[in-house]
């Protein structure tokens, strides 16, 4: 009875959000795809590729966006689509664009799942999460951090979800670019959710390991898929091609930072030089270019 009241409640809230548009790009699987942007009021926290697959008794939502609103219109948009029941919600990684919106799937009954690192890495940086969020976003940000929702099932190497007849296998990764990575494949279709292993014309961003990206990429790029979903770009892209600009972005950072620390260059002149060529190939390059040039240029030391 409780699940039920809190299943209505939730779908009273996704009619009255404005629902994702979602594009179907595989039978059953729908993704939004997001802009490039930071988070701003115009944008409602949806400023990550988020999704949901349809099986025949149950979904599974594939990460929420930045905030409750993000979350409640994700909600609408699978109630757009199938009034079956919302049976998990798989978080790829605990960044707030992709796992903030979750607190609007509280109520509809969903098991929350996440890499066995999510929760950890998530509650270390949940006030600043929700304070940045409140200086992007100002009053019309009502979060707090007892919002934050945490896993109910967690992924420390490999398992499967059931959605009736519909099979989806889940993957925790080494540290790359958290060290929480999860990546979600339906068998059915043979579709691939990379969550933000993948970039594709947003720059990428490293907040794990930049040599453990980069030995990851190599494992990945040898396997095979029908499509993937990165985390930010296109809705969906042709494996292993999609890989080819950030692999291209990861080896000019890293020759740029190599050549630094070769000839003693201090850790400043690595954050305003090293991937530079890269800038006109990429949307948000100066937001995140820096921070990423650090931390190559930090591992590059220990090399």
């Amino acid at each position: 009875m409780l699940a039920a009241l809190g299943w209505a409640t939730s779908l009273g809230a996704a009619h009255a959000a404005e629902p994702l548009p979602t594009t179907e790009i595989a039978p059953g699987v729908f993704v939004y795809q997001a802009p490039y942007q930071l988070l701003a009021p115009s944008n409602d926290g949806a400023i990550a590729n988020v999704g949901f697959i349809v099986g025949k008794e149950g979904v599974a939502v594939v990460d929420t966006g930045n905030t409750r609103q993000s979350g409640e219109r994700l909600l609408a948009a699978v109630r757009a689509r199938t009034d079956l029941p919302i049976r998990y919600v798989v978080n790829t990684h605990m960044h707030p664009d992709h796992a903030m919106g979750d607190v609007a799937f509280k109520e509809t009954g969903a098991k929350f799942v996440a890499h066995a690192k999510f929760a950890r890495a998530l509650q270390a940086r949940a006030q600043a999460y929700v304070d940045g969020a409140k200086r992007a976003l100002g009053d019309a940000y009502q979060g707090k951090v007892e919002d934050i929702v945490l896993p109910d099932v967690t992924v420390a190497d490999k398992a499967t979800l059931d959605l009736g007849g519909r099979t989806l296998e889940l993957e925790a990764m080494k540290t790359a670019h958290t060290d929480n990575d999860l990546t979600v494949r339906d068998v059915e279709t043979d579709t691939w959710f990379l969550g933000d292993l993948l970039f594709m014309g947003h720059l990428p961003s490293i907040d794990g390991s930049f040599e453990g990206w980069v030995k990851l990429m190599t494992g990945l790029r040898d396997r095979t898929a029908a499509r993937v979903v990165p985390g930010h770009g296109p809705a969906s892209a042709k494996w292993p091609d999609a890989l080819a600009p950030q692999q291209r972005y990861f080896d000019r950072l890293r020759a740029d930072v190599d050549a630094l620390v070769e000839k003693g260059a201090p850790l400043r002149e690595a954050s305003e030089k090293a991937g530079l060529s890269e800038r006109e190939a990429w949307a948000l390059f100066d937001e995140f270019n820096a921070r990423n040039a650090i931390e190559a240029y930090r591992e590059a030391e220990w090399r």
